[in-house]
């Protein structure tokens, strides 16, 4: 190695980018660098040398085609005389919905369970395991076709509940109807609706507006309302109660909201063969969502009791001896500690519900792969492009979805003075 002792900025040579330390690596960076995208120049240039001896070539004016197929679940409005760009775009909304509602029902359902394996009484530790390791150790697929088993056939037929004496009941206060084909949950009704606003096909209602605006203001009146209880604790020493002026800032706002627009459920109501007034949810997200869930669910339980014992035992006995309830000290003492090992394998269980969503194919569920990767792909014959579409949206959909949890990670651990 080259070493310079008698001089602090001695002539540059051209060796100096191999032998010494302060160019070396840039320059095994730039030669990475330049074999990486001549490897990418050769990749493509070959991708469009093939493509041409079959006689196609790269575009994607099929987007704007007629797409000719239906979609069952639309959080949209679309009809099979749209492009396969929205068709696309409903998929998307697709994915998005089942892995949003599955990360949430996975880490409540992981939250709990990892707390209880740790639990003293033994009949519920050793049942949180036997969960765990089942729902660890059997591939996702089968979970899928398992809970679409289920659900086909234990579930009884919508016209099951007609009459003085049904075959089957309604379950949760006569709201939730699950049938064999559908899952009939009850609607959000008003009885003074504000109106909407006109987006095209799609429309924005003004009660919705309301809402979203409320709790924004809120929740900046709740940031304000704790930095001040801060300033007040770090001048004073003592810190004020201000739980019930937070909660009034969220809950006041929002029951009036409720009685002024008259916000009631609608629950389903059998009409003919089928129930109506209601939201008749397709049993092929319903599948999906329950065995992510569930499958989810166990690897964040375990992630959640390693990070409990990640924390020290002392902090435990402290909060006990403070006079801490166990239930208090759990959440206001272990958790938060434990939230600096917790986030950063949260977000790959994120990331994983994410992209093991497009196992939707295997009960019919048109998200994203069953729309572009799927019926489109098969109609227009453009499955590079399809290919690529999908590959580019799943990967901007991980990236978001690490940068969020980067950010929320940033928040949570444990600052340094």
């Amino acid at each position: 190695m080259v070493t310079y002792t008698g001089a602090d900025n001695p002539p540059f040579r051209l060796s100096m980018l191999i032998y010494d330390r302060r160019y070396r690596s840039l320059t095994l960076q730039a030669i990475v660098f330049i074999l990486v995208m001549l490897a990418a120049s050769w990749l493509i240039d070959n991708t469009l040398r093939n493509l041409s001896a079959m006689g196609k070539t790269l575009s994607f004016d099929f987007l704007f085609r007629r797409a000719g197929y239906d979609i069952p679940q639309q959080l949209i409005p679309y009809n099979s005389d749209d492009t396969h760009l929205r068709a696309t775009v409903i998929g998307l909304l697709n994915t998005l919905l089942v892995s949003i509602l599955g990360c949430i029902a996975a880490t409540i359902l992981g939250v709990i369970v990892g707390v209880l394996r740790l639990s003293s009484n033994w009949l519920i530790a050793r049942l949180m395991t036997v969960y765990v390791e089942v729902f660890r150790n059997i591939p996702l697929l089968l979970w899928i076709l398992v809970c679409l088993a289920i659900f086909t056939e234990v579930m009884p037929p919508p016209n099951a509940y007609r009459g003085e004496n049904p075959a089957a009941n309604m379950i949760l206060f006569d709201m939730i109807a699950p049938t064999n084909r559908y899952t009939a949950i009850p609607s959000i009704g008003m009885t003074n609706p504000p109106g909407t606003i006109s987006l095209g096909r799609e429309g924005i209602s003004w009660a919705f507006i309301a809402f979203a605006v409320v709790i924004a203001a809120a929740w900046t009146g709740w940031r304000v309302l704790r930095n001040w209880a801060q300033r007040v604790q770090d001048r004073t020493g003592k810190r004020p109660r201000t739980w019930w002026i937070s909660l009034a800032m969220f809950v006041v706002p929002v029951l009036f909201l409720t009685w002024y627009f008259g916000l009631h459920l609608v629950p389903p109501v059998l009409r003919g063969f089928n129930f109506a007034d209601g939201i008749n949810l397709d049993n092929a997200f319903v599948v999906l969502w329950l065995a992510l869930t569930l499958y989810t669910g166990a690897f964040i339980a375990e992630i959640v009791r390693a990070g409990i014992l990640a924390v020290s035992r002392g902090q435990t006995e402290a909060a006990f001896a403070l006079g801490l309830r166990p239930r208090r000290t759990m959440s206001l003492v272990v958790l938060p500690q434990a939230l600096r090992v917790i986030v950063p394998p949260l977000i790959s269980q994120y990331l994983n519900l994410t992209k093991n969503s497009s196992l939707a194919i295997a009960v019919g569920y048109m998200d994203l792969r069953g729309t572009l990767g799927g019926t489109t792909l098969n109609q227009t014959g453009r499955e590079m492009e399809a290919m690529v579409l999908m590959m580019g949206i799943y990967l901007a959909l991980s990236l978001i979805i690490s940068a969020g949890m980067n950010i929320f990670n940033s928040r949570v651990k444990l600052k340094e003075r």
